[in-house]
C-alpha cells in the first residue's frame, strides 16, 4: 500500500469510528490520534532503515510526535492498519508492542512493560480488539482478536478471543458470551 493510500485509509477510519467526525479535512487537520499514527509511520519506516543514525532520528521524529500530540509511541512498535486512537491524549506504547489491525484505543491507554529486561515485554493486540478508556496492558500478554478491554482495566494476563477483561486487575468470568460481535460497537459504560 501506497503513503497516500494509507493517509486516506487512516482518515476513512477515523470518520466511521468517530460520529463527530465531520469531514475528512476537519480530520486531517484537527485529530492528535490521526497525527500521532502517521509520526508514527515515518518514526517506524525511519527506525527500519539502514543509514547512519536512522534510529535517533526515529527516536527525534517520534519525541517530536510526543510533544505535537501527547501520544507516545516507541518507533519500534508495530501498528496495524486502521487502528484508531480516540482523542489520543495520554496513550503510550512501548517498545515492543504490536497492534493488529482494526482496533481503537481511547485516550490514556498504556500498552506497557513490567518488568525492565531487554526482550518482549510488551502486550501482544490481536485484530479488531478495543481498549478502554485509561485501561493498563502490562507485560508479554496476547489480547486476543475481537477482545474488549474495560475503561481503566489493569490487564496481566492473556484475554481469550472475544472476550472482556473488566477490573483491576482484570478478569474475564462471564464476559465472553456477551461480548461477541463481529463489528466493534461502543458501550460508553464499558470503555469511556
Amino acid at each position: 500500500m501506497g503513503m497516500r493510500e494509507q493517509l486516506a485509509e487512516d482518515l476513512s477510519t477515523a470518520m466511521r469510528r468517530d460520529p463527530a467526525a465531520r469531514s475528512r479535512i476537519e480530520v486531517a487537520l484537527t485529530y492528535p490520534g490521526v497525527h500521532a499514527l502517521w509520526m508514527h509511520r515515518l518514526a517506524h519506516a525511519t527506525w527500519l532503515a539502514k543509514f547512519p543514525g536512522h534510529r535517533m532520528v526515529a527516536r527525534l521524529i517520534s519525541a517530536c510526535s510526543r510533544t505535537l500530540t501527547l501520544v507516545d509511541i516507541h518507533p519500534a512498535a508495530h501498528l496495524g492498519r486502521r487502528l484508531f486512537i480516540d482523542h489520543a491524549t495520554g496513550v503510550v506504547i512501548g517498545e515492543t508492542a504490536k497492534v493488529g489491525d482494526d482496533c481503537v484505543i481511547f485516550h490514556g491507554v498504556t500498552l506497557g512493560g513490567v518488568d525492565m529486561r531487554k526482550g518482549k515485554r510488551h502486550p501482544t493486540i490481536g485484530n479488531h480488539v478495543m481498549i478502554g478508556a485509561g485501561a493498563k496492558v502490562l507485560g508479554p500478554i496476547y489480547i486476543a482478536d475481537g477482545a474488549r478491554i474495560g475503561a481503566n482495566a489493569v490487564v496481566v494476563k492473556d484475554v481469550p478471543e472475544c472476550c472482556s477483561a473488566i477490573g483491576i486487575p482484570a478478569t474475564t468470568k462471564g464476559l465472553c458470551e456477551e461480548s461477541q460481535a463481529s463489528e466493534l460497537i461502543v458501550d460508553p459504560t464499558l470503555f469511556i
